[in-house]
């Protein structure tokens, strides 16, 4: 019989990371903390975050024309999500050093580890955010005007689970809020389209942030903080039922407001399916939830990275033919 050697984690790894993620693994040893409070180790928020801008700029290449400068909206929103994901999560976890280090999930994170200090994260969040701006200057003035009034959103988030049981439409507000941005980067102006495809995407925030919230409703219970899993309890997926019907029907409607302007049915009809393969990965993460099945929720939580890929694939598809 042999012997079976297990290989021990990194030490300060947190325990929701992403096993054999590449900051534990590869990431220089002082880095790694600071890597951690941005989430560097669990993409997915990163992804999220980025996702809805991917939308907004497709979407609007597709009703007018695809320009060259689109692609450095494509990268600059890729770069901009990555440390603008970084200085949201670090704010976060300053607010909620407290809470943390009350939840199994969370006690890990860096600040109640004791990994990384509130001073050092501080600076560390200021020098992500200087960045993130610096891209953002790259834009045109609307898109500039957008991008700094979306601090206000990520200001508020950390707050809201400690006076309403909603905090995940706040997260919806703020995750999505590229949406506008990257339309408005291409377009110099906003519209209905864009605003529809927001709204699409908040309740698409609601739909996968209320799963991965039942990880932690009975530490939440016992804290006393709030979130739409322990509103909706049992009816959980009633709930989720609804917020994938209204984040499908409100893309289909951006989509058709787009394309029509743009008057090519073809478009249109592609637009329309992308949205509906959009809603049928939905229904996929559905069908298998079990709310009170941890290690489910949050591998249905990061399958949305996937589901957020349909419509960018779509509409890519759009532009090329």
């Amino acid at each position: 019989m042999s012997d079976i050697i297990e290989t021990p984690e990194p030490e300060g790894t947190v325990s929701d990371a992403v096993q054999g993620n590449w900051v534990d693994l590869y990431a220089p040893d002082w880095t790694r903390p600071y890597l951690r409070l941005s989430r560097a180790d669990r993409p997915i928020g990163t992804w999220l975050l980025l996702l809805p801008c991917w939308w907004g700029v497709l979407l609007a290449a597709a009703a007018t024309e695809w320009r060259r400068f689109d692609l450095w909206i494509i990268l600059g929103c890729a770069l901009g999500a990555w440390l603008m994901r970084g200085a949201g999560c670090t704010w976060n976890d300053i607010t909620d050093r407290d809470i943390d280090a009350q939840v199994a999930r969370t006690r890990s994170r860096p600040i109640p580890s004791g990994q990384v200090t509130v001073k050092q994260a501080y600076i560390w969040m200021a020098l992500q955010a200087g960045l993130a701006f610096a891209i953002l200057l790259t834009f045109n003035r609307m898109a500039i005007t957008l991008g700094v009034a979306s601090l206000v959103l990520v200001a508020i988030y950390p707050f809201a689970k400690r006076f309403t049981y909603w905090p995940q439409v706040f997260l919806g507000l703020a995750f999505n809020w590229g949406v506008l941005v990257a339309w408005a980067a291409h377009t110099g102006s906003l519209g209905l389209p864009p605003v529809f495809l927001y709204l699409a995407g908040i309740a698409w925030t609601l739909f996968y942030d209320t799963i991965y919230a039942h990880q932690d409703t009975e530490d939440d219970a016992l804290i006393g903080v709030k979130s739409t899993a322990l509103l909706f309890g049992d009816d959980s997926k009633s709930w989720l039922r609804l917020f994938m019907m209204a984040s499908v029907i409100l893309m289909t409607a951006g989509v058709i407001m787009a394309q029509l302007s743009a008057n090519d049915l073809h478009h249109l009809v592609i637009g329309i399916v992308g949205t509906w393969a959009f809603g049928w990965h939905l229904a996929w993460q559905l069908s298998r939830l079990k709310t009170y099945d941890s290690a489910i929720c949050l591998r249905l939580f990061r399958a949305n990275r996937d589901a957020g890929l349909i419509p960018v694939l779509f509409l890519a598809v759009i532009l090329l033919v």
